[in-house]
């Protein structure tokens, strides 16, 4: 068997980062064999400008949101933000199209190796048959009353479908978020999701908190929009996620997005109830999004304080200047000096692929390191 021996700048093992004195040995496949010194690597050895790594995994991405790149002005705010979505959907097929093909593009160029796509239509399905990125398709699911629960949840059943005839076993039905899900629909998405990995956007704005405790906020501007007077979802006096957490009962991974205006007692107490539950939270970050809609970064010190799994996310070109986990790496890095480079990294690379279900695979000549030094 041939086998190809490795040496960049540095070399990320997944856990720890490494200088020069380590070489990569993989086999005809790219699959690792191990990771030597340089002295026991002999003969032939490649040598690689820049960072070799596992490859990094978007475990948050809207792919068919990708037409609306510069189409919302930053710090809008989510409710103002999501009104815009709704209303900017409609473009031209070719342009959607070219939009989809173009960050698929870009996150490939970027050592992206895996993503979690947000779905609320099959227009992405097809793009997903073959490539450099594997894919985890959380097919998103909306329903503000129960009265139109069985309705939308049968929608996005079809949509479950047409994913599944083209990439089966990679799709499950999520929900979209707590301001969007009644109680029936949450019910029916629990009911067909045991042991399943979903995905839910949580805490985004201080507005949601808002919604559960007092019932009034800036999410009733969205709801008027919808032709709802007033919340169509009761008071509970509690933080959203102390709401919705208990509809799930199925051992699910929930991957929770965002986090942006999660309390420190929050944490805690999700964490506390999960592992009562039977349930795993996986908490996905995406600083970059959270600084353009709500120019506000999640509360990152308390989720290592409380050894929270940590995923990295870019959301979509509405809400993101590019759609590359190096940026939301430097990002978090900038802002959050004392973290380690080397956590950062795990979150990026082997929590992504852990949490998604994803086969590890590496990436050469990453100049992440670079940038990095060039920054400081």
């Amino acid at each position: 068997m041939a086998y190809q021996k490795l040496k960049g700048d540095h070399l990320f093992d997944g856990k720890k980062l490494w200088g020069g004195e380590k070489v990569l040995v993989l086999d005809q496949e790219g699959n690792e064999i191990d990771i030597i010194t340089l002295e026991e690597a002999g003969d032939e050895v490649e040598y690689i400008e820049g960072l070799i790594t596992p490859g990094f995994v978007n475990a948050h991405c809207h792919l068919e949101l990708s037409h609306l790149k510069n189409a919302i002005d930053p710090n809008t705010r989510l409710v103002p933000f999501l009104l815009q979505v709704v209303s900017k959907r409609n473009f031209p097929e070719r342009e959607i199209h070219k939009a989809i093909s173009d960050a698929i593009l870009e996150m490939e160029n970027d050592g992206i190796i895996g993503v979690g796509d947000i779905c609320n239509t099959a227009v992405t399905a097809a793009y997903k048959t073959s490539g450099k990125i594997q894919w985890r398709n959380f097919i998103e699911v909306l329903s503000f009353t129960d009265a139109r629960a069985v309705e939308n949840f049968s929608k996005y059943q079809l949509v479950l479908i047409q994913f599944e005839e083209l990439t089966p076993g990679i799709s499950s039905l999520s929900p979209h978020a707590p301001y969007s899900i009644s109680e029936a629909a949450f019910k029916m998405i629990n009911d067909v999701t045991q042991n399943k990995t979903i995905s839910i956007h949580n805490q985004e704005t201080s507005a949601e908190n808002e919604l559960y405790q007092t019932g009034e906020g800036e999410f009733l501007k969205l709801y008027a929009q919808f032709g709802f007077q007033g919340s169509p979802f009761p008071v509970t006096g509690t933080t959203s996620i102390r709401r919705y957490l208990p509809h799930f009962t199925r051992g699910q991974k929930i991957i929770l997005v965002h986090n942006t205006f999660m309390p420190e007692e929050d944490i805690i107490w999700a964490n506390d109830y999960a592992n009562k539950h039977g349930l795993t939270l996986v908490y996905c970050l995406c600083v970059n999004a959270n600084l353009y809609i709500e120019n506000h970064l999640p509360p990152i010190e308390y989720f290592i304080k409380h050894g929270c799994d940590i995923v990295l996310g870019t959301d979509s070109y509405s809400s993101n200047w590019n759609l590359k986990i190096t940026e939301e790496i430097l990002t978090i890095k900038k802002h959050f000096p004392a973290i380690p480079i080397e956590q950062i990294l795990q979150w990026a690379t082997t929590n992504g692929a852990t949490a998604l279900g994803m086969k590890k695979k590496w990436i050469t000549g990453s100049d992440l390191i670079k940038r990095m030094e060039h920054r400081q």
